[in-house]
């Protein structure tokens, strides 16, 4: 009896939802790709005979650990650590590692599935992993940091490897976080092989890492842009967060003739009409990292509002970048916007909008980036950071920006085809989904059943 897409898709999807019945943000990243799977099974029906979503979703391993460290004040702390190595198809499992007290199974799997596809878009040879810890930086010394830090590793290092599985950083997991991560396996292994991405440039870090995200943002919005004869050049803009990927996110769109008039953290947002002072914010948060309410401080003329009813998505704004954490712009938020005259939305978080919010954007045919391709910057300058340090070389900034911006536009043209060829033309995520899926499905197909 033959099976059509419909259907298949219907059966896995019911079958996972009954085992992870608990792991909402996992559940919800599913259900999005899933849906946009169906035409894929009816054109490929090998896939449905080799039961190729079915061996997909379930990760091919996930580690759970304790994470035992001494505090300031001598007392012993535990926390959780994870590492989801969930698709080595196309190669070795590649992503973050989050420090947040939200992080469970649930946040680290969802965020270990949107990889897969994220990476296979890239066209870098890196499969999708995710780990991290419901450990909060925020508040402690470096000490204690670093000790937890060297604690994680400790148990971490047994399962990863420059060919096996190259973590990076995600949220709470910067350049100090990386350098105490990579001394304490340097310390176990006797070795300074590119096990992290993300490193400091004095021992095997990339020129235009630290920028990646936020950079391969504005550059995927650019080529949207583009689509309807429209730039960057005397636009407003909103970008949330004040994190790595927004504060790059910022930069990149200031150069590129926008005004970035908002961003936030997790206290509320600022609001700076003349265009958010960029070299303020990398201090307050680089540097000093305090919260972002300090910025009006130095500039009296800019407003803080403190994180309640009202959110960064009230201002108007032409652009609207969220580069915050999963589920932060929600469906009244997408009404707001959509009030105010946004004309496009690029996602420089991993799921930022939720899954109404972005149906609403689509609704309105506003121009909508999905993070799993917009905030894939980062990940592919990690691939290059990997190549940098297999052939012992170094790339000048702007290579490696070159190489980066040309990634983005490769990104957006093979969601937008795949989008054309499978009858939503225009529709960034469903192209997105079906085009990460097809190249990850191609690789587990010609391997066998493993």
């Amino acid at each position: 009896m033959t099976i059509n897409g419909q259907e298949y898709v219907k059966t896995v999807l019911t079958n996972v939802e009954q085992q992870n019945p608990h792991e909402t943000e996992f559940l919800q990243a599913v259900r999005e790709v899933f849906e946009s799977l169906t035409p894929v099974f009816d054109k490929y029906p090998q896939y449905v005979k080799e039961n190729l979503l079915a061996r997909l979703i379930e990760p091919e391993r996930i580690i759970s650990f304790r994470v035992p460290w001494v505090d300031d004040k001598g007392k012993v702390q535990v926390n959780r650590g994870y590492r989801v190595q969930y698709s080595s198809a196309i190669g070795p499992y590649k992503g973050g590692l989050r420090f947040h007290p939200s992080v469970n199974q649930s946040i680290v799997k969802f965020l270990g599935f949107e990889q897969i596809f994220k990476n296979a878009l890239t066209g870098q040879p890196i499969g999708g992993g995710k780990g991290g810890s419901n450990f909060d930086p925020k508040g402690k010394s470096d000490f204690e940091i670093m000790r937890f830090c060297q604690s994680f590793m400790t148990e971490l290092q047994k399962h990863i490897g420059a060919d096996i599985d190259v973590p990076a950083g995600d949220i709470g997991v910067g350049g100090r976080e990386i350098g105490y991560l990579y001394g304490q396996y340097k310390r176990l292994n006797g070795s300074v092989s590119g096990i992290l991405t993300g490193k400091g440039l004095t021992y095997g870090g990339s020129l235009t890492r630290t920028e990646a995200t936020g950079y391969g943002a504005v550059y995927f919005g650019q080529e949207m842009l583009k689509s309807i004869g429209e730039t960057y050049q005397d636009k407003t803009a909103l970008v949330s967060g004040s994190g790595n990927v927004a504060i790059y996110a910022i930069e990149k769109l200031t150069q590129l003739g926008a005004t970035v008039v908002a961003a936030s953290d997790s206290s509320g947002f600022i609001y700076d009409a003349e265009g958010i002072h960029l070299e303020t914010l990398k201090q307050i948060k680089e540097v000093d990292h305090e919260r972002i309410s300090k910025y009006v401080e130095q500039h009296p003329n800019a407003t803080f509002t403190e994180a309640g009813d009202k959110t960064i998505w009230s201002i108007k704004t032409d652009l609207a970048f969220p580069c915050a954490t999963q589920n932060e712009l929600t469906a009244e938020d997408a009404k707001t916007l959509i009030a105010n005259g946004v004309i496009a939305v690029v996602e420089g978080a991993n799921m930022p909008s939720t899954k109404v919010a972005t149906e609403i954007f689509q609704a309105h045919k506003i121009l909508f980036g999905p993070g799993k391709a917009a905030n894939a910057g980062g990940v592919a300058v990690s691939a290059l950071e990997m190549a940098q340090n297999s052939s012992r070389v170094s790339w000048t900034f702007d290579e490696v920006d070159q190489k980066l911006h040309a990634i983005m536009e490769g990104i957006y043209s093979q969601a937008i085809s795949a989008a054309d060829e499978f009858g939503k033309p225009g529709d960034l995520v469903f192209g997105a989904n079906i085009a990460g899926f097809l190249k990850v499905a191609a690789a587990m197909s010609a391997q066998g059943i493993v």
